[in-house]
């Protein structure tokens, strides 16, 4: 059986999101201690982040769970690669249909959609769900864009998919998340090169992919998408989206 490959756009990806090796480190740290710990990713793709987490302490579990079947299955031969099958779970799942699991650690990274809902109140749905997740003093991970300036009418237009009320200012945010029963451990943001290495790893998925398959009947579809993204990205999210990593304790 052959193994079906992540979409193009993921292919050259290490994370599903901007964040850097030792921005991930920095984040696994906040965590801590983790020893003896259950860590739940809700939303984990191809778990990448799950997996560094319990490399970082062997004495700790995971659970993922992700829509996408050929994500969760890239996990599962990321995890088998790394010797971690014998302590992560990862399966396809809806988690607007999961009956959920009990956690010390939850990971909600760039994910606050997976309970569904109107956009703009995926971020409450996102801190409610995790929030029920965890015991007190438990952490979350939760990564969530925020607007580093309130777009432009034109800026919006390019951005189509995102309502200017689905995101708040960082400041707002925090205090958003506090609200739901949290305190605020750690607080970090993407950086602009984090950004633009993550973007740039997308187009190069979608380009190296045209190259490779000219003749394909999907070619034509492939660089729309490719065209598209590009327009997202530098017409209207470089300058006013920025991605916050909040590690939050549960009161």
């Amino acid at each position: 059986m052959v193994t079906p490959e992540l979409p193009p756009v993921y292919r050259d990806c290490d994370f599903n999101g901007p964040l850097s090796d030792a921005h991930a480190a920095r984040l696994i740290r906040t965590l801590g201690p983790l020893q003896g710990r259950r860590i739940v990713d809700i939303g984990c793709g191809w778990a990448e982040f799950l997996l560094r987490t319990l490399e970082s302490e062997p004495a700790s579990t995971g659970f993922g769970i992700d829509l996408g079947e050929d994500s969760v299955r890239h996990g599962l031969e990321l995890a088998g690669a790394r010797g971690l099958r014998d302590r992560v779970e990862l399966v396809v799942g809806d988690v607007g249909e999961w009956s959920g699991t009990r956690a010390d650690v939850v990971v909600n990274n760039g994910a606050s959609h997976v309970w569904g809902g109107d956009p703009v109140v995926h971020t409450a749905n996102a801190l409610e769900a995790t929030g029920d997740l965890l015991r007190p003093g438990g952490r979350l991970l939760f990564g969530e864009g925020f607007w580093l300036r309130e777009p432009t009418a034109e800026e919006l237009e390019v951005m189509r998919d995102i309502p200017l009320a689905q995101y708040r200012s960082i400041r707002d945010l925090v205090d958003f998340a506090l609200s739901y029963g949290f305190r605020l451990r750690a607080l970090s943001q993407a950086t602009l090169e984090e950004w633009d290495d993550f973007e740039s790893r997308h187009a190069q998925g979608w380009e190296d992919w045209l190259l490779e398959n000219p003749d394909s009947p999907d070619a034509g579809e492939i660089r729309t998408r490719a065209d598209r993204h590009r327009d997202f990205r530098i017409r209207g999210t470089r300058e006013t989206l920025g991605f916050a990593y909040l590690t939050l304790i549960r009161v």
